[in-house]
């Protein structure tokens, strides 16, 4: 077998890497006191004392200036790029190497002192043979919703104010470019650049240059002549003197103002955070990842064991058996299913948040309530105990196929047509309101801590097992009874007004807002398709397995 020549110059150099570290601690118990002293007093020059902290920045008048700022440890709260990584190396590259980067981390955490070796070899583990696609998945979908969490909100209103920004950063440009510039409008991104192989579709896990000498000659480049109106500096990177000599104003972001009370609110997010994907619930810090990769063991028993008890054990007993499973089962209104009698089929309408909404619904009204369903993976209808039945985006046939449900039996629908984890509600399709005056709107909201139990762009037979293998969910199901007539299509109203009136009235008991985003909107950002699956009319999966 004749290997490429690449993988040659790959060995070389992760050799001279690893020869690098071992150097570094060897010497490191020799070196660690006069290594303290220099840090010390290298970073005495940045002290609020000598530099305005970053809350008395005055924000008027700066609409038409250039700020110029670190994003690691400046924009973002935390100076740590470890849990960034990590999140690298299980959403693109899988668990094993998530595993290899968390066992690697103590000798990361060894040579913290010298951050040039440090970041080449997290980069390289985090990023070796890496599809570019994969990477750009990652950056475009799962890494937004852990950076805006981790947004520091003075620095960010100082940095918002300004209309031209420059973002330097240690992290790969490939990571934080597409945040930055979709979300936070900025115009050019200075990162560390990766080399590429196989004709630019996958990564090396070496870098080009260094950081910190792509950065001097960003900043050269850009503000050589011209100095930035504006730059924040922070206070526990000893580098961030670079941005003096560039800028006209500097403005320090202490560790003392990054502390969780200056997080940046949901409502003050410079756009809106309504999808994303990825697996992972938390923000993996190497404490975290620890405590994910301990529990996995015994989460896949009591996953095993959730979903055992699920099948056999009736829903009568449900309640019970899920506290001692330590699920969490909230369920509001059931008075509403006695007051007054339906004079035919109810159409439960629910909201969607995970697979598993219809079952809860069933769990609520203590009987298996059949469910229409779209893009559900044939494992995860096995393991439904109701009847399932897809859908198949053909108007006619799925409004047929609806009502010849309800003249069997109750029917359990969720109109957003796709799952949405954050706290809005998407456009109701008004096809529901069209097959019977019986509507009964479902409030139904899940809390996960660890894994989520959705994804668009990852393996969808994953979901229940994943979503039933979080140590504690916490389900809410609240029915709200249902809608008087004159408030459907029998009283005039058209299916759009119904669906409409329907979405305020669930997003009002969630507190959730309302969108008019749909699934083609949701699949379109995440995965860059239109989330359209195609099936044969002739094979509709039907399920017709009931749970006593």
């Amino acid at each position: 077998m004749v290997l490429p020549p690449g993988l040659f110059k790959i060995a070389a150099r992760w050799h001279f890497t690893c020869y690098l570290a071992a150097r570094k601690i060897k010497t490191l118990g020799f070196h660690h006191k006069n290594n303290n002293t220099t840090t010390t007093s290298s970073r005495a020059h940045l002290t609020p004392s000598l530099h305005t902290d970053v809350s008395k920045c005055p924000l008027e008048g700066r609409e038409n200036q250039t700020v110029v700022c670190d994003f690691d440890g400046t924009l973002l709260r935390t100076t740590s790029l470890f849990p960034f990584f990590m999140l690298v190396a299980f959403e693109g590259g899988g668990i094993l190497r998530a595993l290899m980067l968390l066992l690697l981390s103590p000798v990361i955490f060894l040579l913290g002192s010298n951050r040039e070796v440090t970041l080449r070899l997290i980069i390289f583990i985090s990023f070796f043979g890496l599809r570019k696609k994969d990477v750009n998945l990652v950056a475009r979908s799962v890494l937004p919703k852990f950076y805006l969490e981790n947004l520091h909100r003075q620095a960010h209103e100082v940095f918002a104010s300004c209309g031209r920004k420059v973002v330097l950063t240690r992290m790969p440009r490939v990571m934080v470019e597409r945040f930055l510039k979709e979300y936070c409008g900025v115009e050019t991104v200075y990162g560390v650049e990766l080399e590429m192989m196989n004709g630019g579709d996958y990564f090396t896990g070496f870098i080009s240059c260094s950081g910190h000498v792509a950065k001097q000659r960003a900043l050269k480049d850009m503000f050589g002549e011209v100095k930035a109106d504006l730059g924040l500096l922070c206070s526990s990177n000893s580098r961030d003197t670079l941005l003096i000599p560039y800028c006209k104003e500097t403005y320090v972001v202490s560790k003392s103002t990054g502390s969780n009370s200056n997080k940046l609110p949901r409502e003050k997010y410079p756009k809106p955070l309504i999808f994303h994907d990825g697996r992972l619930a938390f923000l993996p810090t190497p404490l975290s990842s620890l405590s994910l990769f301990l529990f996995l063991p015994m989460g896949i028993v009591l996953a095993l064991l959730r979903l055992i008890i699920g099948l056999i054990l009736p829903f009568k007993m449900s309640f019970v058996t899920a506290a001692l499973c330590g699920v969490h089962l909230r369920v509001n209104g059931l008075r509403n299913l006695s007051n007054g009698k339906a004079e035919k089929s109810v159409l439960y309408v629910c909201t969607h948040r995970t697979l598993i909404d219809p079952i809860l619904l069933s769990t609520a009204v203590q009987k298996p309530v059949p469910a229409v369903t779209y893009s559900l993976s044939l494992f995860s209808e096995f393991l439904a105990p109701m009847k399932t039945v897809r859908l198949t985006r053909d108007r006619e046939h799925d409004a047929a196929m609806m009502k010849a449900l309800l003249s069997e039996g109750d029917l359990a629908v969720c109109p957003e047509g796709t799952t949405c984890r954050e706290p809005y509600l998407l456009r109701f399709s008004p096809l529901f309101a069209e097959m019977t005056d019986e509507i009964m709107p479902v409030a139904v909201d899940v809390k996960v801590g660890m894994f989520y139990g959705t994804t668009a762009s990852g393996l969808k037979w994953l979901d229940p097992l994943l979503l039933v293998m979080n140590p504690t969910p916490c389900y809410r199901v609240e029915l709200l009874g249902r809608l008087e007539k004159g408030l459907t299509c029998a009283g005039g109203w058209s299916a759009a007004e119904v669906a409409n009136r329907v979405q305020r009235q669930l997003g009002d008991v969630l507190g959730f807002e309302c969108t008019g985003l749909t699934r083609k909107d949701k699949y379109m950002m995440l995965a860059e398709n239109d989330g359209v699956v195609s099936v044969n009319h002739q094979n509709i999966g039907i399920k017709h397995g009931c749970k006593n």
